[in-house]
């Protein structure tokens, strides 16, 4: 463990203050973040952890500080700290990357990984975002489909999603089938309303410019000059999974994002997204984009949680394979045992 200080004199009392937040809540992100334990007093701050951790703590508290001409959101902490991690990576990531147009003027990459990621929806007709929750698949999918929208690089965006109940049946909820499976579309209407205000996007839904629809209903269709998004894929079936992409048409592009390691499908059924990366592997003008917990731009804490469930189920895995070795060796020891005799 190292110890090191940091001290901001002469004291801007204004900017220590939104450096620190209200009682210090961007100070405990700091530390939740990197692992290390910060104390302060007035303007000086002792920081205590690994050594490469306490040096990446104190370049944060101080480009924080430099930034603290206006109060600081946590959200701006927790997106600074996840670019301040990798600042040689993540120089230069956006070079050539033009701006989205959306209603968030400052939205871009925030990681190498997702710079490269909007590239690839920029370059291909389809592509694929695969990583765990958190790392802006979704989001940054629908960002680029606004953008293509805004544009007039395509006509209308369709936004989908496989509706496959999580621990629960949609028969229990009320409606029709497009007003059961609506909840389980409500992560892409927040994203549209983040992205281009809930009038605006009301009135194109009105007008269908906008579409949101459960996988079933694509069957049959043929989408020309469309945005498609296909989200939570993991939870599709090979067969859908190949219907939704022999839907795409003349000048249209198609996002496909999911999590493998978050199936909801019952146990025997093998999701189409799994399925679609074996098969696709080497086809020209797909590009398969891949996160990892590296890229999560969520509370700190996922990104340790995503890291967690990675490591136990690499040992689970390790468990089972050492057992059934241990069981066909036994199972041999049978056998040549029974030919002795």
């Amino acid at each position: 463990m190292n110890t090191q200080t940091v001290s901001f004199t002469p004291v801007d009392n204004r900017r220590l203050a939104n450096l620190c937040g209200a009682l210090d809540e961007n100070i405990k992100q700091i530390e939740t973040a990197l692992d290390v334990t910060i104390a302060r007093r007035q303007e000086h701050f002792k920081i205590t952890g690994p050594s490469k951790k306490v040096e990446l703590a104190i370049t944060a508290l101080e480009h924080f500080y430099n930034e603290a001409d206006e109060e600081l959101e946590l959200d701006d902490v927790q997106l600074g700290l996840i670019e301040l991690s990798n600042p040689a990576e993540y120089d230069g990531a956006e070079d050539g990357m033009p701006q989205l147009r959306t209603r968030r003027s400052d939205l871009r990459g925030r990681t190498p990984r997702q710079s490269q990621y909007i590239r690839a929806i920029q370059e291909h007709d389809i592509t694929f975002g695969i990583g765990p929750a958190g790392t802006g698949k979704t989001y940054l999918a629908v960002a680029c489909a606004v953008d293509a929208l805004e544009r007039d690089l395509v006509k209308r965006l369709v936004l989908v999603r496989p509706a496959v109940e999580a621990g629960e049946k949609l028969g229990f909820l009320p409606g029709d089938l497009v007003q059961k499976v609506d909840p389980y579309l409500r992560p892409l209407y927040d994203a549209l309303y983040d992205l281009m205000g809930f009038d605006k996007v009301t009135k194109l839904f009105e007008k269908g410019i906008i579409e949101i629809a459960p996988l079933a209903f694509m069957r049959g269709r043929t989408l020309n000059h469309s945005f498609v998004i296909l989200d939570e894929a993991q939870n599709s079936s090979p067969e859908q999974m190949k219907m939704f992409l022999t839907r795409i048409g003349f000048g249209s592009k198609a996002v496909i994002t999911g999590d493998p390691t978050q199936v909801d499908l019952p146990k025997n059924q093998k999701s189409g997204l799994v399925d679609a990366q074996e098969v696709l592997l080497n086809v020209r003008g797909i590009a398969l984009h891949y996160f990892n917990s590296e890229d999560v731009v969520r509370h700190p804490l996922v990104q340790k949680i995503v890291d967690a469930y990675d490591k136990a189920t690499k040992q689970r895995e390790i468990e089972a394979a050492q057992r059934k070795a241990e069981r066909e060796a036994q199972k041999r020891a049978e056998q040549a045992g029974g030919e002795a005799q």
